[in-house]
């Protein structure tokens, strides 16, 4: 075992409890086993999410659909990266790590027994805990200190990248796997719904794929701003415009060919079946906080569409990621807006949730300043 100086014995961290009942305590600082790393919370973001459950969404505390999943007290926050202060033996040789490496843990931490993970799919493992959500397990990153699990899939951070790109490493690694998803071509419309942190990045990777057209839909201005200025063609108000009558107006009628869903409102989903075109690929990627009803017609009868799921990063989304923030292929100063110290959890959570004036914001632990 080896580990930095001054390591201290309490910490303080932001500790979910149920809905509406997030507090700002003093809690003990983690202990590590010699396959496990702790590092120091560098700065952690704020991810639409970590609002829904905080709000009390039922895919996260359960409801009449869902169970619950989100097991209380836990430390929150899952898009975090950090510096290795303290590291065990066996730790320190299977993932190649020395303190003071900057690392970043994949957000999911695989049981390694199912048959998801067993046949190279562990971002859909049949446990599924979360870093964030499940106590003592998987407590998250709105801390000063976290442990990594030693099921954890970790990664190195190149120390070329500064704070804001490595903050982003985790929402850029879902928009890569959901545009391998989407399987984009030369010929394509393709319509981006949500020009939040990760839609503006899935933007942006669209852009590498060159399609015939990038078209960016959002409410609020400032975003749709920003995504002009990352590559999109056209952008759409959807609070000012029609947007199904633009696509189809763009399209000779037919519509759009690929249509990827990032707001997480339920009319994004009804408007992305009206305006994609017969055999066109709908791609859903959000987390919902109510529920949405489609005529499903639509998807079979009418249009017989494929219509794909995408969840968090996949196999290869946290290394293309890592890689592409590093060569300034993704860019994402602008994106990341906002940073408050931890204790102004509240107003960070506020401004957030509001939108108007931010995009991404980061918490950033004073012990790590």
């Amino acid at each position: 075992m080896q580990q930095l100086a001054g390591i201290p014995e309490m910490m303080r961290a932001l500790v979910a409890y149920g809905p509406n009942d997030f507090r700002y305590e003093t809690v003990q600082t983690p202990k590590i086993q010699e396959d496990e790393v702790l590092i120091q919370s560098l700065a952690c973001g704020i991810c639409a999410g970590d609002l829904k459950s905080f709000h009390g969404a039922g895919m996260f505390w359960g409801d009449a659909v869902n169970p619950q999943w989100q097991i209380p007290p836990v430390r929150t926050g899952h898009e975090f990266f950090g510096k290795v202060v303290a590291l065990g033996d066996v730790a320190a040789k299977k993932w190649n790590l020395q303190l003071d490496d900057w690392i970043i843990p994949e957000q999911i931490i695989p049981c390694w027994e199912c048959r998801f993970c067993k046949t190279g799919a562990h971002w859909m493992c049949e446990k599924h805990d979360l870093y964030g959500f499940q106590k003592d397990i998987s407590d998250g990153g709105m801390a000063d200190y976290v442990r990594i699990n030693a099921r954890s899939i970790v990664h190195k951070i190149p120390k070329t990248l500064d704070v804001k790109s490595a903050a982003m490493i985790e929402p850029a690694s879902c928009a890569v796997h959901t545009v391998e998803r989407a399987g984009i071509t030369f010929n394509d419309v393709v319509v981006i719904a949500g020009m939040g942190p990760i839609g503006l990045c899935k933007l942006q990777l669209a852009k590498l794929k060159n399609p015939k057209l990038l078209i960016a839909i959002d409410a609020k201005e400032k975003r749709l701003e920003l995504a002009k200025d990352l590559g999109a063609d056209i952008t759409i108000d959807v609070s000012k415009e029609n947007a199904v009558a633009k696509v189809k107006e763009l399209t000779d009628g037919y519509g759009c060919d690929v249509y990827i869903e990032n707001s997480g409102h339920p009319s994004a989903v009804v408007n992305g079946l009206k305006m994609i075109r017969k055999h066109g690929t709908f791609v859903e990627f959000s987390v919902f906080a109510q529920e949405t009803t489609v005529d499903w017609s639509i998807i079979g009868d009418r249009k017989e569409l494929t219509i794909l799921g995408s969840h968090i990063s996949g196999r290869d989304g946290y290394s293309i990621a890592i890689d592409f923030l590093n060569k300034g292929i993704l860019k994402v100063d602008n994106i990341v807006t906002h940073s408050f110290p931890l204790e102004d959890w509240e107003k960070a959570y506020e401004v957030s949730g509001r939108g108007d004036e931010s995009i991404k914001i980061l918490l950033v632990p004073q012990a790590s300043i």
